[in-house]
């Protein structure tokens, strides 16, 4: 039987595709939901569990994230090395033992007496205690195994498709991503709620159950068909990441676009903290973020047609200038502070939802047109190239979004927990909106910055264009 059947148009044959395709992708599902349920609160779990200040999650967070976003492409290289089978293996196991690990640590941090774990957390001198930091090696054992699976998984899809049936491959591909990622965030509520600090524990098991599944479903039924693949070598990725560092319009382009990611972070750095503390426990920010997926679902086919004949750069702006529109809305909760309910929702966590919205809003109109524009900087027939470090934005907005939202934290929404009496902490959290006005300003400083850039480049090409129409006309003379 032919595992690759395209239909014709008018055809009532259906695509077929192989048994590789869907184990892939219901790997990458499995894969979504373990990691983010876990990185949706993965701060709260830092500072709950095991003591750090807002400051040391948010760079622990950050500095995890950021390695999830530039290791992909090496791991790639190594992957095309080992084959994708036995990348895939490695990813999958070296996940299950770092989320197992994620559990486990808290337990033996107990049997020292240095804390107890329960519906709150009891600190007997953890804080203080520097075995908490051997928590850096378990991040890193997630973020190495993390790091194969964009690579491999894409890989896959694009092996297991034709010219004619990878659109339709991808589409699936993205669908089982965003299934993932809702599944896995909507099961820290229920945990949460039921076990308290508890819950954000439990919750790692529940992350390496599901990538052992996916551990098993490789190793029995996933066979790699890439045994001639000759990817780059590691040096050679290297020489091409300093060739992109040496272009001033790519970096400053990245650089730009990373001030609407640092501010699209904070639904992991700061929403689930500010939130808490400031609606309450009973507050859902791990539902809250699932608003930002949604939107983009049901938006971004029809804000993508409707700026068809609109320049990328043109699209990319108008997103920008939504982005400040979403944090002052995420601020605006504070006024609407004394009102009882919002929506039958606490006002806090009212408005946070509706500035959720524009920020998914914002993304459909850059994140779809982005690439599009970065490959029409690079220089021409090195476009693969340098897409392979389109993502250095999100290296830069991981790092720089996350540390600051700590600082910004501790600065004007402070842990509760870590006051006696609570009218201290009212009177320490009172501008706790603050944060969010700072995020509103480096949006605005992006979407200005953007406007400046396309106006230099758009100098630029016509004075490069006018150039080569006199070096022609003198050697045509």
């Amino acid at each position: 039987m032919n595992n690759k059947v395209t239909s014709n148009p008018g055809s009532n044959t259906k695509t077929v595709f192989p048994r590789m395709f869907w184990i892939a992708n219901g790997v990458e599902l499995l894969e979504r939901a373990a990691y983010y349920g876990v990185f949706i609160v993965i701060t709260l779990y830092l500072s709950r569990i095991l003591g750090f200040s807002d400051v040391e999650a948010a760079w622990l967070a950050g500095s995890f994230s950021a390695g999830l976003y530039f290791l992909p492409t090496f791991s790639g290289a190594l992957a095309d090395k080992i084959g994708f089978r036995g990348a895939l293996l490695l990813a999958f196991g070296l996940l299950t033992i770092g989320y197992a690990s994620l559990a486990i640590f808290p337990m033996l941090i107990e049997t020292q007496g240095l804390v107890e774990y329960g519906k709150d957390t009891v600190y007997h001198g953890l804080r203080e205690a520097d075995i908490r930091w051997a928590i850096i090696p378990i991040l890193i054992i997630i973020m190495i195994g993390g790091s194969f699976i964009k690579a491999v998984i894409t890989g896959t899809v694009a092996l297991s498709t034709t010219a004619e049936t990878r659109a339709k491959g991808f589409s699936i591909f993205y669908m089982m991503v965003n299934i993932g990622a809702f599944s896995g965030k909507t099961v820290v509520k229920p945990l949460r709620e039921s076990m308290g600090d508890m819950g954000l524990i439990n919750l790692n098991y529940f992350a390496a159950t599901m990538t052992f599944i996916a551990f098993v479903s490789i190793f029995l039924f996933f066979k790699s068909t890439d045994n001639n693949r000759s990817g780059k070598s590691l040096g050679q990725i290297w020489q091409a990441l300093t060739k992109v560092l040496s272009n001033g319009r790519l970096i400053s382009l990245t650089v730009i676009i990373s001030g609407f990611w640092m501010v699209q972070h904070q639904l992991y750095a700061t929403m689930p903290k500010y939130v808490l503390r400031m609606a309450g426990e009973g507050s859902s920010p791990s539902w809250y973020a699932n608003v930002n997926p949604l939107v983009v679902f049901l938006c971004v086919s029809v804000v993508t047609a409707m700026m068809a004949k609109r320049s990328a750069l043109s699209s990319m702006t108008i997103g920008m200038f939504i982005m400040p529109v979403s944090a002052l809305l995420m601020a605006s909760g504070n006024m609407f502070a004394g009102s009882e309910t919002i929506l039958g929702m606490h006002p806090i966590a009212a408005m946070m939802i509706i500035g959720i919205v524009f920020q998914g809003l914002a993304e459909c109109f850059i994140s779809p047109r982005f690439l599009e524009y970065f490959s029409l900087q690079a220089p021409k027939g090195e476009e693969g190239l340098y897409l392979g470090f389109s993502h250095l934005h999100s290296f830069i907005s991981s790092l720089l979004g996350f540390g600051l939202s700590g600082y910004l934290l501790e600065a004007y929404c402070p842990d509760p927990r870590t006051f006696s009496d609570h009218a201290l902490w009212v009177e320490a959290s009172s501008h706790a909106h603050y944060i969010w006005y700072v995020f509103a300003g480096i949006a605005s400083v992006s979407a200005v910055s953007l406007i400046i850039y396309g106006a230099v480049i758009k100098r630029l090409d016509a004075k490069d264009s006018n150039s080569d129409n006199d070096e022609g006309e003198l050697a045509t003379a």
